[in-house]
């Protein structure tokens, strides 16, 4: 996943929460700690990469488990606010 702050400020930390709607849950996360409770999960940044300065991003990656369909995860927030995924 690649985050971007297109804002005007840098970030000091942050952390981007979503549902999984089919069940999925997360296997592996790397670039960012992460807790999971049923379909809620939220990844937030390790120490090195909290500071995200205006126009730069920042990734982490994941794999995941399922069964059945593998459903497109929904309700993205950064922080507290909803964000859009492209």
């Amino acid at each position: 996943m690649k985050l971007a702050n297109t804002g005007t400020s840098a970030w000091s930390g942050w952390s981007l929460g979503w549902s999984f709607a089919g069940g999925q849950t997360v296997s592996q996360l790397w670039n960012a700690d992460y807790t999971q409770s049923g379909a809620a999960v939220t990844a937030k940044n390790v120490g090195w990469n909290g500071n995200v300065a205006a126009g730069s991003s920042v990734s982490f990656g994941f794999t995941g488990n399922w069964s059945g369909s593998n459903a497109k995860p929904t309700a993205f927030k950064l922080g507290d606010q909803s964000c859009t995924v492209v």
